[in-house]
């Protein structure tokens, strides 16, 4: 009768035994939530928030040029003899670059000099003449007729002077325009002639660019040429490569738009430079509209973007809404989002008017996969709980969950790391090994 008694208790001590483990494995179980069946957490990686200057800009492109350029263009037609410069020869301002054949011009410059001689011969004699005349009317032994006629004589000689001293500064400036000079310092960009060409005035035979500097002109759009301010800063690139070869300022704005393109030319005068700059080289200019300083600033690509289309009431058109966010890491265990205004953006970095503070730890890798309250797990984050602390406290939970509620077992179970609740399982399941080692000792000796 007492092994009977005996063999019904440890049966009913088994029955009350699995119905608690059934219990802990219902409250555990994958389609609970907070159960060991939850996905493993997103690893992710943080950096802080930091406040930097960003600047709202205009983007263009452009090419590099002289601020001036001279065509220089023969003045006398004839053969060109000798060609003395050539491209990227540096020229100071009057020097010989070409010269053309100049007999003819000598010629006539001569034939000038000496039409001069005559007509002071005649100017001295008929001058001579209109005195003696003169004295003669004074004295009554001449009519005025005849004095009128000497005296246009007189006249005629003078005028014929005077132009035979103009045909020679005419002639001596052919001669002289014979030779090519260039009228600035400079290097030369281009050269139209060579020996043996006829050159004629009006055929630009050089281009110079006068080395006062270097300027660029683009042209924009309204909505961007309206922002544009004499003064603005401007930094350049080389369009193929990101780093800055020079800096400008805005000089000059036209006044108008272009009637068939619609745009607006705005020059740019180059202030600071590398010695590398080239004319004629295609740059991407950037003009600073205005700059902020100590603004909250983080990368785009750690933004989410979500896109909801809306049907307008009005019009009954369908509508795009764009709202941006970002997640941030909250004790490197739970992901948080929240919703951002933005404000300048530059390149691929964007201002944050409100969402986001100096020093919050901004998720920028593994956020487009995350729901608010996600857990994560920060990529080097350092563990500071010691093992076995952390196996002395999972076992005293397993331990206590049996003094607790099915409610307050499921929330103890919930709040949980992944980490705790395997090493509680393990915990567990060597508790239950033990107990069945004793179970079985027991029916043996009994």
């Amino acid at each position: 009768m007492k092994k009977l008694l005996y063999l019904s208790s440890a049966i009913l001590f088994i029955l009350l035994t699995s119905s608690c483990s059934s219990e802990d494995s219902d409250n555990m179980s994958p389609n609970r939530p907070g159960g060991f069946g939850e996905g493993p957490a997103a690893s992710v990686e943080v950096v802080p928030v930091q406040t930097e200057s960003i600047s709202d800009q205009v983007r263009s492109y452009g090419t590099i040029r002289a601020q001036d350029v001279v065509s220089v263009t023969p003045q006398v037609t004839n053969q060109v003899t000798r060609i003395l410069v050539d491209l990227g020869d540096n020229v100071s301002r009057g020097q010989v670059m070409a010269e053309i054949y100049d007999v003819p011009f000598r010629d006539a410059m001569e034939q000038a000099q000496a039409q001069i001689r005559q007509q002071e011969v005649a100017f001295e004699r008929d001058s001579s003449e209109f005195a003696r005349q003169q004295q003669l009317f004074d004295r009554n032994l001449i009519s005025r007729s005849e004095l009128d006629n000497v005296r246009a004589t007189y006249l005629n000689s003078r005028a014929q002077l005077e132009a035979a001293r103009a045909n020679l500064t005419q002639s001596r400036e052919n001669l002289e325009h014979t030779k090519i000079k260039s009228p600035v310092d400079g290097v030369v960009l281009s050269r139209s002639i060579a020996e043996g060409d006829i050159a004629s005035s009006g055929q630009v035979a050089f281009e110079v660019a006068n080395l006062v500097g270097f300027e660029t002109r683009v042209f924009l759009p309204l909505q961007d040429w309206e922002l544009i301010q004499p003064g603005q800063s401007v930094s350049l690139s080389l369009s193929s490569r990101s780093d800055a070869i020079a800096e400008g300022v805005v000089s000059r704005i036209s006044p108008q738009l272009d009637p068939t393109t619609g745009l607006g030319e705005v020059v740019i005068t180059l202030t600071d430079t590398e010695s590398n700059i080239y004319q004629g080289a295609l740059v991407q200019t950037r003009i600073n509209l205005q700059t902020r300083e100590n603004a909250v600033v983080i990368p785009r690509s750690a933004m989410v973007e979500k896109v909801d289309t809306y049907i307008e009431p009005e019009t009954g058109t369908i509508e795009l809404e764009r709202t941006y966010s970002a997640f941030v890491n909250q004790g490197d265990s739970i992901a948080v989002r929240r919703e951002l205004e933005l404000g300048i953006e530059q390149g691929d970095r964007i201002e944050v008017i409100s969402g986001l503070q100096a020093g919050d730890g901004l998720i920028v890798t593994g956020q487009r996969n995350l729901n608010d309250g996600a857990r994560i797990r920060v990529a080097g984050a350092i563990e500071t709980e010691q093992p076995q602390q952390a196996e002395s406290d999972s076992g005293q939970s397993s331990e206590n969950l049996r003094d607790l509620s099915p409610e307050e077992r499921r929330e103890r179970i919930q709040n949980m790391s992944p980490e705790e609740r395997q090493k509680m399982r393990e915990q567990r399941q060597r508790s239950d090994s033990a107990r069945s080692g004793n179970r079985q000792q027991s029916g043996n000796n009994n």
